[in-house]
């Protein structure tokens, strides 16, 4: 039996991915960066067998239908053909974020699933390659392999599409995350649907490359000079230029609820009265307010005249992937 576990930390984009070029092989339009935070994060464990007669997944302790199993069937494939073993596998995964409800799940989910494979099946990879592997399983869970501020080199190949860590001198230990959860059920548009529909029919959608990749550029300057005024501009920016796109699509959409829309006014409202405060969403109604450390408790305070504390969630740069010892049956 070949066993292995991992711990790994969602991401939330800065600048978003948002359109692939390549649906098998998941290579995105255009670069991302996102920052790895601590407050959300899987774990998963897995054991290939012979004497498994089926490859079976649970998440959160609940044994998952054949829709939910197919593609963690198809990455256990992927980590098979690269050891060159070929035994059915048990995978264990526990979601300590709402599963598919616009906080990234995916990305943390598939970077654990990556790092336990990687070391069930002895594969050795380096952090570039188990990037690699990773993407293939959710486009943004290459980032995931990494902490702190991140950026998705969307390449033109397997070989030349991963992740890297973007040096900041720690400058994300400054900084933090409030998530306003607005709803943390199970979107009605998945984000592949709505990606795919985005990039098929919407008359924004090239225009939205082309700002992305300066926007990449803006967010990387505002790193390297710890500028959180210009990272927080272009982050919020990014957020609805993409969001834009869903609604120039055919049939058109939206992540957004109206909670969403009431948590974006306060924000910009606490910015206007002088709070120093930026916000993002990803696909799904749920929004992040980015802030600095220093400032984080004030902000929090402020968001709780119109939110309920069991709605607002703190979070600060977290790490990358962590192996685990697996639990061993008495």
């Amino acid at each position: 039996m070949h066993n292995g576990k991992a711990r790994a930390f969602t991401n939330i984009a800065l600048i978003k991915y948002w359109g692939k070029k390549d649906q098998q092989l998941i290579l995105p339009m255009n670069n991302s960066l996102s920052l790895t935070l601590d407050a959300f994060y899987t774990e998963t464990s897995v054991s290939f067998s012979k004497d498994y007669t089926k490859d079976t997944f649970y998440l959160d302790g609940q044994l998952q239908d054949e829709k939910a199993t197919q593609k963690v069937r198809h990455f256990l494939d992927l980590a098979r053909n690269q050891a060159g073993i070929f035994k059915y596998a048990t995978v264990c995964s526990q979601n300590f974020v709402p599963t598919a409800a616009g906080l990234a799940s995916s990305a943390s989910g598939l970077a654990a699933l990556a790092g336990a494979c990687n070391n069930a099946l002895k594969l050795d990879l380096s952090p570039k390659e188990l990037s690699r592997l990773a993407r293939k399983g959710s486009g943004s869970a290459c980032r995931s392999i990494y902490g702190g501020f991140v950026e998705w080199e969307k390449g033109n190949s397997d070989q030349t599409s991963f992740a890297v860590p973007i040096a900041s001198n720690h400058w994300e230990d400054e900084l933090a995350m409030i998530f306003i959860l607005i709803n943390d059920k199970t979107k009605e548009v998945p984000s592949r649907n709505g990606m795919q529909r985005t990039v098929d029919t919407s008359s924004y959608y090239d225009s939205w490359v082309k700002s992305a990749d300066l926007d990449i550029k803006k967010a990387k300057d505002a790193i390297t000079k710890n500028d959180f005024h210009a990272l927080g501009k272009v982050t919020e920016s990014n957020c609805l230029k993409m969001h834009a796109t869903t609604l120039a699509a055919s049939p058109p959409f939206t992540y957004w609820s109206p909670g969403s829309l009431k948590a974006m006014n306060k924000v910009q409202a606490m910015r206007q009265a002088g709070q120093n405060c930026y916000f993002t969403m990803d696909a799904g109604p749920n929004v992040k307010v980015l802030c600095r450390k220093k400032e984080v408790e004030d902000i929090y305070h402020e968001l709780q005249k119109d939110f309920p504390a069991e709605q607002l969630v703190i979070a600060y740069a977290g790490k990358g992937i962590e192996s685990l010892e697996m639990e061993v049956a008495k």
